[in-house]
């Protein structure tokens, strides 16, 4: 009997990505088939799909004015740490002169720093 060797942890993170995207999509599929289905039961032995309808007042900026909307005053930055997987490809670093430099920061929010 031979050992299976346990998978990276970048490999099985690309699996489980995988299979929420999978059931994800299988979700969607049955969530539409009771939405649209009326005459098909919506309790079963152990579950019941319920739909609620609900009302509610969302905040939304894009009605602000532009002065106020393009007020760096009124912004704060959110940092954000994103773990992306894909395929392994071989990447050649860039050289250090080869990186573009920005002399100047895009907006005044960030002209401080």
């Amino acid at each position: 009997m031979t050992a299976t060797a346990a998978p990276s942890p970048a490999e099985e993170l690309a699996q489980i990505r995988a299979e929420i995207a999978r059931l994800r999509l299988r979700e969607a599929e049955l969530s539409e088939i009771v939405l649209r289905d009326t005459a098909l039961p919506k309790i079963a032995t152990m579950h019941k799909a319920t739909l609620t309808t609900r009302r509610e007042r969302v905040f939304d900026p894009r009605l602000l004015p532009s002065e106020i909307r393009l007020d760096p005053a009124y912004s704060r930055e959110k940092v954000r740490r994103v773990l992306r997987e894909g395929p392994a490809t071989v990447t050649v670093p860039l050289e250090a002169a080869e990186v573009p430099a920005r002399a100047t920061p895009r907006t005044r929010f960030l002209a401080s720093l």
